[in-house]
This record gives C-alpha cells, sequence and structure tokens, in this order.
C-alpha cells in the first residue's frame, strides 16, 4: 500500500492504457468538485472508465452523478472522508486547491492524474495531466503565458484531458441523470445569468433577443432560478434551443441533444466539444478580454442581437424535436 501520495505519475508514456482499465475491475477515485459545468463535461470519463468508481464533489452537483452509471459512488466533500481507508488504483484529481491537495495525502493510490501536493507543500501537477494543466492557473510556465497556450490552443477539454490519460477522446457524451419535469416548455430558453466570477460573460442584450423573439411568435422562456439542478436540466430538456453563455446550462443542453447558441466573450470556445449540436458565436474582441475576470462594458455587447437571432434561427430549423418547423425570418422592428 502506498500512503499520504501514493505513486506519482512522471510522464505521458506512463499513465495507464484505456484498454487495461476498462477489462479489469479497477478502483478509481474523481476529485472534481465545480463548477457544476466542469463536472458534467467531466463525466465523459465515465464512458471509458471501468470498476468501481467514486466522485467526490460539491454537494449541490451529487444529482448530476447519482445513477448515471453502474459502479459510480458519488460523495460530497463534507463527507470525504469516506474516500479514505481504499486502496485506488488510480486517483484523477482536476481540482487545483490546496485544501483538496492537503487531503489527498491521506488517501492511499497506486497511480495520481493531476494535481498534488510537493513536498514543500506546493501545488504541482503529474507530467501526464500537462496537456490541460500547463493552461491553467498552475502552469509551468507562469500565468501570462499560459494564458496565450490557452488562447492559441484549438483541443477541447475532453481532448486534452484523454490525452493525458492515454486515451484518444472519440466523441463520448456527457453522461446526465433523468430530468425533473417542471413543466416549463417553449422554443427557445434563455440563460442570461453567468455569475460573479466572470462578469463579462452577461452578454448586453438578452432582455432585447427575449422582446424580439416573442414578438415574432415564438415561445421564449427565461429559465428562472430552481432548487434542484434536476430541475434546470428538465427546463433546458423542455426546449427546442438554449441561448446562453459558457455556462452550467450550455453544458446541460450538450448533454440532452438540446440545440443550443452558445456567446463567447472572454472564455475559451475552443475547448467546447459542440457535439453537432452548437453554434458558436465568438465576440470579436475576445483576445482582448481572454480570461479576464474583470468587467468591460465593451466585451458584453460585441456580438451583436441580429448575429445572435439569425444563430437561434438556424437552430430552430435544425431542431431534432418533433414540433420542430421551419421559422422564417425574424421582424426586428418594433
Amino acid at each position: 500500500m502506498f500512503n499520504g501520495g501514493g505513486t506519482i505519475g512522471t510522464s505521458t508514456s506512463g499513465a495507464p492504457k484505456p484498454k487495461s482499465w476498462v477489462a479489469s475491475n479497477m478502483n478509481v477515485l474523481i476529485i472534481k468538485l465545480g463548477a457544476a459545468g466542469d463536472v458534467v463535461r467531466t463525466t465523459t470519463l465515465l464512458r471509458r472508465l471501468g470498476g468501481q468508481i467514486t466522485w467526490l464533489t460539491e454537494a449541490k452537483n451529487t444529482v448530476l452523478l447519482e445513477r448515471v452509471k453502474e459502479g459510480l459512488k458519488c460523495v460530497c466533500w463534507e463527507q470525504r472522508d469516506q474516500t479514505k481507508g481504499t486502496l485506488y488504483d488510480l486517483v484523477i484529481n482536476l481540482e487545483d486547491r490546496q485544501e483538496i491537495g492537503s487531503f489527498l495525502k491521506l488517501l492511499e493510490y497506486k497511480q495520481l492524474f493531476g494535481v498534488y501536493l510537493d513536498s514543500g507543500n506546493s501545488l504541482r501537477y503529474t507530467d501526464d495531466s500537462r496537456p490541460w494543466f500547463d493552461l491553467g492557473i498552475l502552469s509551468r510556465y507562469g500565468k501570462q503565458q499560459a494564458d496565450q497556450l490557452k488562447y492559441e490552443n484549438r483541443r477541447t477539454y475532453q481532448e486534452l484531458i484523454f490525452e493525458g490519460l492515454g486515451w484518444r477522446f472519440e466523441g463520448e457524451r456527457y453522461c446526465l441523470p433523468e430530468p425533473t419535469n417542471t413543466g416549463l416548455k417553449g422554443d427557445v430558453a434563455i440563460a442570461p445569468q453567468a455569475g460573479l466570477i466572470w462578469p463579462m460573460k452577461n452578454w448586453a442584450y438578452y432582455g432585447d433577443l427575449e422582446r424580439t423573439l416573442k414578438r415574432n411568435g415564438l415561445i421564449v422562456n427565461v429559465l428562472p432560478k430552481r432548487s434542484s439542478l434536476l430541475e434546470h436540466l428538465g427546463d433546458v430538456w423542455n426546449h427546442r434551443c438554449l441561448v446562453s453563455g459558457d455556462t452550467l446550462p450550455m453544458h446541460l443542453a450538450l448533454g440532452s441533444e438540446v440545440r443550443c447558441v452558445s456567446l463567447f466573450t472572454c472564455t475559451s470556445p475552443w475547448e467546447i466539444h459542440d457535439y453537432g449540436l452548437q453554434r458558436k458565436i465568438v465576440s470579436p474582441l475576445i483576445k482582448e478580454f481572454f480570461y479576464k475576470r474583470g468587467f468591460a462594458e465593451r466585451a458584453t455587447s460585441a456580438i451583436t442581437l441580429e448575429d445572435v437571432i439569425a444563430a437561434v434561427l438556424e437552430q430552430l430549423d435544425a431542431a431534432s424535436k418533433p414540433n420542430a418547423v421551419p421559422v422564417g425570418v425574424i421582424s426586428m422592428a418594433e
């Protein structure tokens, strides 16, 4: 048994091979707490991993993981001690927080992929996880060069993570639970809220979009806050198209085979795999505001209302739901 840090993989060539993972009865721990959208896109790993899988996450995200795969045990961070006392064949730690690195030292495992605390209690990441973490806040190149590498990167999150694990991403879909039926249905769902961390994700014209689409006879709903993420999932599922920024609803749409129009004002559009469902609209100012967390009105208004409406019409015409009909031309007149 390995204790207090296990064996840390140091090269891509040392990464476990996917065929052996699927064929054997491995015991795997995934540590991915939040944000919820990042948890959803990480569920693609469940399509490849076999054996017993434990997933450590934030309490609010547990409903997105429970019962989505046989052999998956979901544990919230507050009950993390439940993950102790097991020898894991592999730990996949995708969190870059000191507290999680410290907890990792209390676990027993044979191999680690991702972030750990070194002997000086500094956060580091394994060499096989470099394709992803070289582009992030922990990057060995420093933040400025990491941001440039992230801007130049054209591979999706799944491609980067899968490569580090010794796989090739082949379009594996998200794993999502059954949604709660909320009764909120329509043609277009709008999710305008992006949270406090990325204020420049809040596009300036969501209200104008709602009014214009409604004037032209479409059923449009602004997604409400819900007590459960399963209700939120149900709201997304019941629409033919979702309009949002790079947020959780976007990932819920991609995982539910709901067409979406996604606005990218300051984060990477290239890291998102579109699954043939997504129309990305990238701000002409994205390089100027790339991964900046302040606020600039210019960033929120650079994508035009006309471009978004045109994309929504394209998505509605292509929607695969039974009630899909050509919508024609939208009038911009008041």
